[in-house]
């Protein structure tokens, strides 16, 4: 493995680690698994210690790679074309390729090999040079034929039965034995999703990781908190950060649990009822579970439908568009907030060193990734429409409308959830924090905030409670006329300084106002939620290494 990654500069940084991390990735090709295997370092435990961030970086393809992976290759006739733009501007490789023609169709001959292999293990008449022809040409797709034979018939399975069958002509009579459309394409489409889960949880994992960091080295910075988008008590950096956490923490798990809970459409005939698997097999109902059960497990599948009609009850591709559609809502929260921020000017996502913010205005430093999330997430939230509607039509056994929708949405969905977490990674690989901007807003609304503990000080130094709180309210009613009509700073400390009256507590009033005594438990919160809720969670999806520390 390499010992060094692109930054978000595009410059290379020394990652500096001796160990490494391996990621889960049970149902993907290993060249996928090879280039998504990350090292990924657990959270820092320790509340005292900093953490480099920038050199324990997890290994991943940087923006600029990726973005200009998709635009290999183009012909003029092709750019003369709609081309969508979150295949050929957005996608990852890995993505792409999990939705492309050569995966699916690729995938549609396995499940007729499969197919045939248990079929001849359960004694029908199926050679294994039969087999052998059908193994060997899973890939050799000639697409040409296949789109003349599409034209031809208007079905396409039985387009590519026929495909298949000119380049296997030995085992063209066993192809599709007893199968129905919906064997090649319910099935190849359960696979498809599987694997993008694999695909959408490996980064997510990483995005979480790199934001646990970043919550655990501003744990303890104060900053304002805000209700109503109105300046409330005190919090932390960090505790804000894992409010973002927390919500990709349920997306995780969600993502991770729908991937668990997906059943194979397995072996089930034209309405569900395994009617032809059952005559071939001469009545015998075991053989007819055998092979069901044989093919599902070939799939990568612990369980298939019991009940199917035609097709698997599309109930599932609402759940599945569910949690992505969740998750989209969980962004488009936490790049609102860092887009805010960042017009504050408390918090900027990375900006490229030859990065424009405007055509017009060069001094702008558009929050352009947060603000691309956001416009992806919208799109991801109202894809759950298309599902829903699908399902609620479905009448009988199957309906056909479901086919021209979920080739679309689907896809789409995975698409558009893949970009926003790369897009993410990078955001949270390289956000910058200003500290002294952050004081600065503290410290225009910190001294009303204080009022109270200024109050309870004087009480404490033999003063009259009902006498004090009457003082402050005049001197903070000036101070807050100055700052709204005047446009002026915050001057409530200074008048209190120079009342006598405030003269037994003077020395103590910067104790009084630390912003730091303000944030209550924030930088406890934040560890513990990380060692209770982030470790316990992330190492279910990879092997925990302890990360180099720096004074």
């Amino acid at each position: 493995m390499s010992d060094s990654t692109t930054t978000t500069d595009g410059s290379q940084k020394s990652l500096n680690m001796s160990d490494s991390t391996s990621v889960s990735q049970t149902s993907l090709p290993a060249e996928q698994q090879s280039q998504q295997q990350q090292q990924l370092p657990p959270p820092q435990r320790q509340q005292s210690a900093k953490i480099n961030r920038s050199a324990i970086l997890l290994n991943g393809p940087s923006m600029k790679d990726q973005s200009s992976s998709s635009s290999f290759h183009i012909s003029m006739e092709d750019r003369e074309k709609y081309r969508s733009p979150l295949n050929s501007r957005y996608a990852s490789a890995e993505m792409s390729y999990n939705f492309s023609e050569i995966k699916k169709f690729s995938t549609w001959r396995r499940l007729w090999f499969w197919l045939a292999k248990c079929q001849k293990q359960l004694g029908l008449d199926i050679t294994d040079e039969q087999l052998e022809e059908l193994e060997r040409n899973i890939t050799n797709i000639d697409f040409d034929i296949a789109e003349a034979e599409e034209r031809r018939r208007r079905h396409d399975v039985m387009a590519h039965v026929h495909t298949y069958s000119r380049c296997c002509p030995k085992a063209s009579p066993i192809i599709h034995l007893g199968a129905t459309s919906a064997y090649v394409g319910d099935n190849a489409d359960l696979i498809v999703m599987r694997d993008a889960f694999d695909i959408l949880i490996v980064k997510l994992v990483r995005c979480i990781q790199r934001f646990t960091q970043f919550a655990q080295e501003y744990a303890s910075l104060p900053t304002l908190g805000y209700t109503h988008m109105q300046p409330a008590q005190l919090t932390t950096v960090g505790k804000r950060a894992c409010i973002w956490i927390q919500d990709l923490l349920m997306d995780l798990k969600n993502f991770d649990r729908i991937k668990r809970q997906l059943k194979f459409r397995g072996v089930k005939g034209t309405t569900g009822t395994q009617a032809s698997f059952l005559q071939l097999f001469n009545g015998d109902h075991s053989k007819v579970e055998d092979l069901d059960r044989m093919v599902t497990e070939m799939a990568g599948f612990s369980k298939a439908f019991i009940i199917c009609g035609q097709t698997y009850t599309r109930k599932l591709d609402v759940e599945v568009v569910s949690v992505l559609a969740s998750f989209g809502g969980s962004i488009h929260k936490m790049c609102t907030d860092i887009r805010l921020l960042a017009s504050l000017k408390e918090i900027e996502e990375p900006f490229e060193i030859e990065q424009l913010g405007s055509s017009v205005m060069p001094y702008k430093r558009n929050p352009m990734r947060c603000e691309r999330c956001c416009s992806l997430a919208r799109h991801l939230m109202t894809l759950i429409n298309d599902p829903l509607g699908t399902h609620s039509v479905q009448w009988m056994e199957r309906t056909l409308d479901d086919s021209a929708n979920k080739r679309i949405c689907i896809p789409e969905a995975f698409l558009t959830a893949d970009i926003i977490l790369f897009t993410l990674q990078n955001i949270s690989e390289g956000l910058v924090v200003y500290p002294k901007v952050i004081d600065k807003h503290i410290k225009q609304e910190l001294p009303f905030m204080a009022t109270e503990n200024i109050i309870m000080a004087m009480v404490s130094a033999g003063g009259n409670r009902q006498e004090c709180h009457e003082k402050i309210r005049t001197l903070s009613q000036k101070s807050a006329e100055r700052v709204k009509l005047d446009g002026l700073d915050n001057d409530l400390v200074d008048r209190v300084k120079n009342d006598p009256y405030f003269a037994p507590i003077i020395n103590k009033l910067d104790v009084i106002l630390d912003a730091k005594t303000f944030i209550g438990r924030a930088p406890e919160q934040v560890f513990e939620f990380i060692l209770r809720e982030v470790e316990p969670t992330l190492k279910n999806f990879l092997i925990p290494i302890t990360p180099k520390l720096i004074d």
